[in-house]
């Protein structure tokens, strides 16, 4: 599994948050209950939180197998 550190993070045309990865990709951290729980995405604090968290990268794993 790869692993990359949120550098910062966006939204994306539909209001989704995206999280740009220190690799240069992103990965989406919808709040989207009850599929996916993630409340802290919704503040300003809450993201400041994770930032430095390190969260896989399938585009990483992807381009490493080729």
């Amino acid at each position: 599994m790869t692993e990359r550190r949120i550098i910062g993070f966006h939204r994306d045309e539909q209001g989704d948050w995206v999280a740009d990865l220190e690799c240069g990709h992103t990965r989406h951290v919808r709040h989207n209950p009850p599929w996916e729980e993630r409340p802290w995405v919704e503040t300003e604090e809450g993201r400041a939180r994770f930032l430095g968290y390190a969260v896989r990268c399938r585009e990483c794993e992807e381009n490493s197998s080729e």
